[in-house]
């Protein structure tokens, strides 16, 4: 993998491909990138300038940790609605274990 051109190349890249002075393929070519890099970079300065909707990549890193916050209290309050099925295991019998009979002589 190539190393990442820096963020001044790539934005004036997006400016040169915006003046629409030259196609975005011969651009491209001139700068030694692909079209489809270059038609990349275009569109996500689009969103980052506000010209068009979308999510930053700080966004979208922000809803990627919310959903899996979410998903772990989601599996934590699922495991507490079933804790009261767990609760005083010790004075009743499960139903997959065999009932204890008591002592009849111990009893009040």
């Amino acid at each position: 993998m190539p190393p990442a051109h820096p963020a001044e190349f790539r934005r004036r890249a997006g400016e040169l491909a915006r003046e629409k002075a030259k196609p975005v393929s011969a651009l491209a070519k001139d700068l030694g990138i692909s079209e489809s890099c270059l038609r990349h970079w275009v569109a996500v300065d689009a969103v980052y300038t506000g010209r068009r909707e979308g999510l930053s990549s700080d966004e979208q890193a922000e809803q990627v940790e919310l959903r899996r916050k979410l998903r772990v209290a989601e599996m934590e309050n699922e495991i507490l609605r079933r804790a009261p099925f767990f609760a005083n295991t010790s004075r009743r019998a499960l139903p997959w274990q065999p009932s204890r009979k008591r002592n009849s002589t111990l009893l009040p």
